[in-house]
């Protein structure tokens, strides 16, 4: 018998952005594999499988494996899988496993970065969409941050660190920034303000960067 992986986009934390596909798929699975903030948001789940990041890598192969053994797995994504996500990551331990792509539904969400551009009413796809989480090569942002469009970026660092590298390779000081922390959440905060009172201000980790 053969399972099936639903890769579920969760939105941008708060229950309010969950699709409704999203909550019958996980009401319907077997199990459910996600960290403990992301399961939290539904209220009915059968077999929780909850992880931390550095239980990440395991909790999902145990989620595929379950798979395999003919179960119906739902595996939480933050925003959506396919930004920022854990859809590569899923489907390379699929491929690994020997676990049919076929049998992978990837169930889309609400990313932060289109809460953002919400919340700044920007129309987004004519933006630098940029992300940096996992990855360090933060220089990707100078050709394009004066290309006269709008930088939309998840930083991988803390804000101030991202605003004060921009500062560093030329960016001027009085540039427009919006930050938008912990989007959805109770305590939610737009704060628009210049990179330079950005790079010394402090925010969450939990952030998206407008850069006009």
């Amino acid at each position: 018998m053969t399972g099936k992986i639903y890769i579920v986009g969760i939105g941008p934390g708060s229950s309010e952005f969950l699709t409704k596909k999203a909550i019958d798929t996980v009401k319907n699975s077997d199990y459910t594999v996600g960290s403990t903030r992301a399961i939290e948001l539904f209220d009915d789940v059968k077999n929780k499988i909850a992880f931390n990041v550095k239980e990440l890598l395991d909790k999902l192969e145990e989620g595929v494996e379950l798979a395999i053994k003919g179960n119906t797995v739902s595996i939480l994504s933050t925003g959506d899988p396919g930004f920022s996500g854990v859809l590569n990551t899923v489907l390379r331990i699929s491929s690994e496993k020997g676990f049919d792509k076929q049998n992978i539904e990837v169930i889309p969400g609400i990313s932060s970065l289109q809460l953002a551009a919400a919340r700044t009413q920007i129309q987004w796809d004519n933006a630098n969409v940029m992300t940096f989480h996992g990855r360090e090569n933060i220089e990707d942002i100078l050709p394009v941050i004066n290309n006269g469009k709008t930088t939309i970026a998840l930083p991988s660092r803390k804000v101030k660190d991202m605003a004060q590298f921009l500062l560093d390779n030329g960016v001027e000081e009085d540039r427009e920034v919006v930050v938008c922390e912990r989007l959805s959440y109770p305590d939610e905060r737009i704060v628009e303000s210049t990179l330079k009172e950005i790079a010394e201000s402090e925010f969450t980790y939990m952030c998206i960067m407008v850069i006009y």
